[in-house]
């Protein structure tokens, strides 16, 4: 049975059902009463078995698994409204929202803190090309 597609699967089957019937059908006045009794029984049986199977499965809801082995739960080949497709795409805009603030905010952050390194140097008593300096760093280390 093909999982991907569930209706398209039940509809071969029931083609092939059908097909099946016609042979047996076509062969069935040559056989002798008694089977032909069986045989009519049998497909009552069938035929009520299928009854019983479509009423339990109907209200459930199918699982529609792709090529790529990907699963998703569907509802049955029913298209969605317009508010069911904006209900499902609203989490990928909160989530795509949520990314663009922590980026603003994590450039805010960088850009103050590079503003706060700038003010220092800008601010402290040496000149900033003394930190360029490959003397100043000597100092410093052997300063401490």
């Amino acid at each position: 049975m093909n999982v991907a597609n569930p209706s398209l699967a039940l509809a071969r089957q029931d083609q092939f059902g059908r097909r099946l019937a016609a042979r047996l059908d076509a062969g069935s006045s040559e056989l002798p009463r008694d089977i032909t009794e069986r045989l009519r029984a049998a497909r009552a049986q069938a035929v009520a078995r299928r009854k019983v199977a479509d009423l339990q499965t109907a209200p459930t809801r199918q699982v529609n698994v792709g090529a790529d082995g990907q699963a998703s739960l569907g509802t049955g080949g029913e298209h969605l409204n317009l508010w069911q497709r904006i209900a499902s795409a609203l989490p990928l805009i909160v989530l795509a929202a949520g990314l663009v603030t922590i980026h603003v905010v994590q450039n805010d952050r960088r850009a103050k803190e590079v503003a706060e390194v700038d003010a220092a140097l800008l601010t402290d008593d040496l000149p900033p090309s003394a930190y360029a300096d490959p003397g100043f760093v000597q100092f410093l280390r052997s300063d401490r």
